[in-house]
């Protein structure tokens, strides 16, 4: 059997995959492959070798080699170049030195001669073009799930389904804040969800009450829309948010943390952005969720690199007097919000 996960969506992906290898029972028959660093012959010939103690043996191929400029998908080597013994003709061109085509082509043709004692799963974090070579062979001669990315009422229905499967509720408000602050990386969602359901207990409803004290991602987005109410000059919302988080009890000093953070990462995401780095490359390089990348990359266009710079040192300013107790925490973080970004 043959099996093609490709989308965007990595976390519903990788779902899919565990459920497929529970499916199965491959012992020690199991391989797993890098299809951007594996040459698709050794791949081929682990598909072909009958498994050992086992009815079935697993093989998952996760990724393609990178497609090179220019290429397509008559790059590839021709058909015969990779017979089915999965030994390449002496004197010619390997399919895997032909680039990403060719790794494609050869796989969709061992698709079709497949062993029946083998189970093949190909995970692509992409969404795959509908000529694309794998694509067809996948619909063709096994099962092709492509998963996307929720957003809108999708994504409340992901949130309300994802409650429903680890036995709790969540009522509509909490829903939406997480909807809201989080939003479709569905990887932290579930790890939320997990620390909401295990807080509430089985059967219970969680409330926005819950993810406000629990979920850190939320109060650190919350954090966010008063940076983003600094960052427009609007002080007056700024403040209401301020006054908002301290009425939930949020502690001053964490506050100051969590800003502090937050500035500190706008000067990181400013420098590498100057340097080109787009959203998902500036989350990978500072090790940050997707969605705090892409609030941090729109924050920066409002402050010059003078002005974050002032304002971590007023912070650390405001921090230094909180602790001994020269301001009153409300007072200290009013006169943040009031000269930020000065």
């Amino acid at each position: 059997m043959f099996y093609l996960l490709h989308g965007e969506d990595e976390f519903t992906n990788r779902e899919h995959l565990k459920k497929l290898r529970r499916q199965g029972d491959f012992g020690f028959n199991q391989d797993v492959y890098n299809g951007a660093d594996s040459d698709v012959k050794t791949i081929i010939m682990s598909s072909n070798t009958l498994p050992f103690l086992s009815e079935q043996r697993l093989i998952i191929v996760e990724g393609l080699p990178k497609k090179k400029r220019g290429e397509t998908t008559q790059d590839a080597s021709p058909a015969q170049d990779t017979p089915k013994s999965g030994k390449a003709r002496k004197g010619k061109k390997s399919s895997a030195t032909a680039g990403r085509a060719g790794f494609e082509k050869a796989l969709a043709e061992h698709v079709a001669i497949l062993p029946a004692t083998t189970v093949l799963i190909v995970l692509i974090e992409e969404a795959l073009d509908s000529n694309n070579t794998l694509l067809k062979a996948g619909e063709k001669h096994g099962k092709v799930i492509q998963s996307t990315l929720p957003k809108g009422a999708a994504l409340e229905k992901w949130i309300t389904n994802r409650a429903k499967s680890i036995e709790v509720k969540i009522a509509p408000d909490a829903i939406a804040i997480l909807a809201n602050f989080i939003g479709n990386d569905l990887r932290l969602l579930a790890n939320e969800l997990d620390k909401l359901a295990t807080y509430v207990g089985k059967g219970a409803t969680i409330k926005i009450e819950d993810v406000r004290q629990l979920s850190a991602q939320v109060q650190e987005a919350r954090i966010f829309d008063l940076t983003d109410a600094l960052a427009q000059r609007n002080r007056k919302q700024a403040l209401n948010i301020l006054h908002d988080l301290l009425g939930d009890g949020e502690p001053p000093l964490k506050l100051i943390s969590t800003i502090t953070s937050q500035v500190r990462s706008l000067l990181l995401v400013k420098e590498l952005a100057q340097k080109g780095m787009r959203a998902p490359q500036i989350a990978s390089t500072l090790g940050v969720a997707p969605f705090i990348a892409d609030k941090s990359l729109r924050q920066v266009g409002n402050f010059s690199a003078l002005q974050l710079e002032n304002t971590y040192r007023q912070l650390m300013a405001t921090d230094a007097a909180l602790k001994r107790s020269r301001l009153t925490p409300e007072m200290a973080l009013d006169l943040l919000v009031v000269n930020f970004g000065l």
